[in-house]
């Protein structure tokens, strides 16, 4: 089994999607689960994490209800106000839902980068855990040690990071962000994602092995029982094709292990999100 643990859907208008800039002009117009679905079928991909890329509870909905339509979308990563009073009555609203196993924020757009250190965000994380949900860390590699401040708080609630952290690749650094990862995978409790590096790439240009000592990295931290992967698409397409973006990930996991490469594939995924399949 192969599941792609990180991918958006939406419907597109100017208002919720202002993070989309004038060089990304591509991806202004619905991306739907229909658009998908020939790219898993050609690529071997059997199901899906669906993530919010809006900050609102509407989006939330929304990709639950494509969950309900759509049975590869195996997870939804949905977001809530994590520091509203009313954060309470928020995630009873989706509790009943099987697909919603976690929630995220966009950190890496708040103006202040210790956002995570707030104390009502924090409140908000230590609720999570009464919802069985996992929080996802999207971050720049400015917001590491942040984050592990915020972990380390939480020796109990699930993390996930998103992007592994969006090092500069186009430029080819690597600290301190590879001192940072090291140090954030010391927490068990947080889990890694191989997702997003096209983008943080040449977009006009990039070759495999401009990947391979950040891929290096977070293997060696995170070990192959806390990986997955995950194309980022739509905003993957920015720089490449859904299929080349697995196949970066796909080839660098061939030197494992069969069982190493399935838990990195699927078996991480399905035991971390405790997804039902």
């Amino acid at each position: 089994m192969k599941i792609d643990t990180h991918q958006h859907f939406w419907r597109y208008n100017d208002r919720d999607y202002s993070w989309m800039g004038p060089n990304m002009e591509s991806l202004k117009k619905d991306r739907l689960p229909a658009d998908l679905a020939p790219l898993l079928s050609e690529s071997g991909i059997d199901g899906t994490i669906a993530v919010q890329a809006r900050q609102c509870i509407d989006e939330t909905r929304f990709l639950l209800e494509l969950a309900n339509h759509n049975s590869f979308i195996k997870a939804v990563v949905g977001w809530v106000d994590l520091c509203s009073p009313k954060l309470e009555m928020q995630l009873e609203q989706f509790c009943y839902h099987p697909a919603l196993r976690a929630v995220r924020h966009v950190i890496h757009d708040e103006p202040d980068d210790r956002f995570m250190m707030r104390t009502d965000f924090l409140h908000g994380i230590s609720r999570l855990s009464k919802y069985n949900l996992a929080y996802e860390l999207l971050l720049f590699p400015r917001h590491l040690p942040i984050a592990c401040e915020l972990v380390r708080l939480f020796p109990d609630q699930t993390f996930i990071l998103d992007h592994i952290a969006k090092p500069l690749i186009k430029d080819a650094k690597m600290q301190p962000w590879a001192g940072d990862i090291r140090r954030l995978a010391t927490f068990p409790n947080v889990s890694c994602k191989i997702s997003g590096m096209v983008t943080e790439a040449n977009w006009s240009g990039f070759e495999p092995e401009d990947f391979t000592p950040y891929l290096d990295t977070v293997l060696e931290a995170f070990g192959p029982e806390r990986l997955m992967i995950g194309s980022d698409w739509p905003v993957c397409t920015l720089a490449a094709e859904y299929g080349q973006v697995m196949n970066i990930a796909a080839d660098y996991i061939e030197k494992l292990s069969p069982g190493q490469q399935q838990a990195i594939w699927a078996d991480n995924a399905i035991r971390i999100y405790q997804i039902l399949i």
